[in-house]
């Protein structure tokens, strides 16, 4: 598809939604103006019309807070449903303003529109029936939901 400048504009593909399952935020540490924190990876699902399976327990997200807006760095293992194991790194960017973040805290469901919470994941695996994941660019819009963050992955054409 080409723009009105003539330039090509990416198109996503809906490949899957990632329901990862995770455990109490751990404080490692702050310094002026941020904080650092790990969030463990303790399990969840892989769900969607180009791959199913599940999320490995034993991953983490270290976070970098600063002001508003949190900087991501997970890394875990999935194990897809024919039983290859498929390794994640995902990095993005969490922002919420104070209100949202205390409607978050009260347990309210928020769009993808109001939290800005945006991935791009990147997949490492030798499993030939898998490694389309190893060759293309992605992103995620993830959202909080009860002990879990729910990550919808697109796929860039």
């Amino acid at each position: 598809m080409t723009g009105r400048d003539g330039l090509m504009q990416p198109e996503l593909e809906f490949v899957f939604e990632l329901r990862v399952s995770v455990g109490a935020e751990q404080h490692v540490g702050r310094g002026p103006d941020e904080e650092l924190g790990f969030t463990p990876i303790t399990g969840g699902t892989v769900d969607g019309p180009r791959l199913s399976g599940e999320v490995l327990p034993g991953g983490g997200d270290w976070w970098v807070c600063r002001g508003d807006t949190t900087q991501l760095d997970a890394r875990y293992l999935l194990r897809a449903g024919d039983g290859a194991i498929i390794d994640v790194v995902n990095r993005g960017y969490y922002r919420a303003d104070d209100a949202l973040t205390r409607r978050l805290e009260a347990g309210e469901a928020v769009t993808e529109e109001e939290l800005y919470y945006r991935t791009a994941p990147v997949f490492q695996t030798d499993a030939p029936a898998h490694r389309w994941l190893a060759e293309h660019q992605f992103i995620g819009l993830a959202r909080p939901e009860a002990g879990q963050v729910c990550i919808r992955v697109f796929l860039v054409r």
